[in-house]
């Protein structure tokens, strides 16, 4: 597989060039420092996944979620692994905003692993998807908070549209899964995130990722 990297920490630059040195079936094809030079070495080598830093130049903020958002339109059969310093269940919202296919996000500290980076790129690069566990965990720590479990307050049925939606279905395919009109299943969703307490004027699919973000909190154990 060929990779493009971009990140401007000079350490972080040359730890994936070392890991990648170690992999024969990996090709590190470009390494770069800002999101102009990613999207121009995207064009330049093809690559099949790209590797991108969330924060870099020119502004520092989330250059790599607006790499993803425009290789998405760009290069729709291209892999990404967004990488961050921290964990921002934010920006993993808005990187599986437009769906989870050839989508990751990964903490920077999941590059010691190489095991697990590995998994996220030939994930990616097989049209699935990665979301680091410390995401999840941030999520079900907000939730332990919280008095009372935000499924429990969900209908046998609601639980299983639901499950149905983190396993990426569409409404329709939910219908026919569970032989349902498709009206059933949209009131379903409704009521779904009316009792997962989901902002009603965020857009809706930002409401479906939230939705699944918290289904895939509590049952990851």
């Amino acid at each position: 597989m060929r990779v493009v990297s971009a990140e401007d920490s000079y350490l972080i630059r040359e730890a994936l060039r070392l890991l990648f040195a170690t992999q024969d079936d990996l090709a590190l094809v470009d390494s770069v420092t800002n999101l102009p030079a990613l999207l121009a070495a995207v064009d330049s080598h093809a690559p099949d996944v790209v590797i991108t830093d969330i924060r870099m130049p020119p502004t520092h903020r989330d250059e790599g979620i607006r790499a993803a958002e425009q290789l998405a339109i760009s290069h729709p059969d291209l892999g990404v692994v967004v990488l961050s310093q921290y964990v921002e269940p934010e920006f993993a919202l808005r990187l599986f905003a437009s769906g989870s296919r050839g989508r990751a996000y990964l903490q920077k500290e999941r590059m010691g692993d190489l095991g697990e980076l590995r998994h996220a790129i030939e994930a990616v690069h097989a049209g699935g998807s990665a979301l680091d566990s410390g995401v999840v965990d941030a999520l079900l720590q907000a939730r332990s908070r919280q008095h009372d479990s935000a499924l429990s307050r969900l209908s046998p049925r609601e639980l299983e549209v639901l499950e149905l939606v983190a396993a990426g279905l569409s409404n329709a395919a939910i219908a026919e899964r569970l032989n349902l009109t498709l009206g059933a299943v949209e009131k379903h969703i409704t009521a779904i995130m009316t009792k997962l307490r989901l902002d009603a004027d965020d857009t809706e699919v930002h409401r479906r990722v939230a939705a699944v973000l918290v289904y895939l909190a509590e049952t990851a154990a």
